[in-house]
């Protein structure tokens, strides 16, 4: 494999087409640059110079692997460039995953700003299940992940943005949808349930859980959603009823969302990133964080 390197001393002779020139140009001693030229031809299996005592020029070969060099050269000057500028927080690319209720809250306006302080931030997303985040940043597919509440794999750090109360949902048509103000879960234990599964979000599905023993009865789902955001659409279609998270609790024609008397589970909306991150992750964080906290 050709360094980048023996690609810089091949460009300074082929292009001074005098090796005590090029020498001088790389600031080294002439027989050092003669031996690697020489090596490199013996490395290629093939003559890159046409040396005589008052001449050198480029073989056919030799040509071609100028041109290579240039590009070899190039390469890794833009490798190093990106790299200085990633460091800095300038340029790149930032790759996100978060569960599908933040795409509605909070990175909206999160992504608005950094686009705003870091134009040249490529911003690449994809929605993820809170169970696949770690994975994901440890095996440097994501650079950030705004997930459900989950305790952080090593090598990982997960900062809570907000702790949510769940809120009940309900189709527009349910006899409890009418009254206002707080109710009693107790009151749907007899419902139609919507539910979610447990590999999907181990601690969401654990707080559902958690709410409705508290109340007295453990439901029995008859319908299965992927994301809060498939709970509230069968909400809305009038499959049954569910409880969510009060920040995903927008407006929906046919759905009612009503406070719970007992507010004692919650779960945490958590941003989480790999140990060390860069200075775009750190932005990024302390944007999400800061509008978090305006909520």
């Amino acid at each position: 494999m050709i360094e980048v390197r023996q690609a810089r001393y091949f460009i300074a002779v082929a292009e001074e087409l005098h090796f005590g020139r090029a020498a001088r140009r790389l600031r080294m001693s002439q027989p050092p640059l003669s031996q690697a030229i020489k090596l490199l031809e013996r490395q290629l299996g093939c003559e890159l110079l046409h040396r005589t005592q008052r001449s050198v020029a480029l073989s056919p070969a030799g040509g071609v692997f100028l041109d290579q060099c240039r590009a070899l050269v190039r390469q890794a000057e833009a490798a190093a460039s990106a790299t200085r500028q990633a460091a800095t927080g300038r340029g790149g690319r930032l790759s996100i995953g978060a569960v599908t209720s933040a795409f509605a809250w909070p990175l909206p306006v999160v992504i608005e700003r950094f686009h705003a302080d870091r134009p040249d931030i490529d911003i690449r997303a994809q929605e993820i299940d809170s169970h696949e985040a770690a994975a994901g940043l440890l095996d440097r597919s994501l650079d950030l992940a705004v997930v459900r509440q989950t305790a952080p794999a090593p090598g990982t750090t997960a900062t809570t943005l907000l702790t949510d109360r769940f809120v009940a949902a309900l189709p527009a048509h349910h006899p409890a949808a009418g009254p206002a103000g707080p109710m009693d879960l107790a009151t749907l234990a007899g419902d139609t349930w919507i539910w979610l599964h447990r590999q999907i979000s181990p601690d969401y599905h654990d707080a559902m859980a958690t709410l409705c023993r508290a109340a007295g009865f453990s439901p029995i789902p008859a319908h299965w959603a992927r994301s809060v955001t498939s709970q509230i659409a069968m909400v809305e279609c009038g499959l049954g009823v569910t409880i969510v998270p009060s920040t995903a609790a927008a407006q929906h024609h046919a759905v009612r969302f009503r406070p719970l008397r007992d507010d004692s589970a919650t779960i945490g909306l958590t941003i989480m990133t790999r140990g060390g991150p860069g200075e775009a992750v750190r932005h990024f964080t302390a944007l999400t964080t800061a509008v978090a906290a305006r909520r």
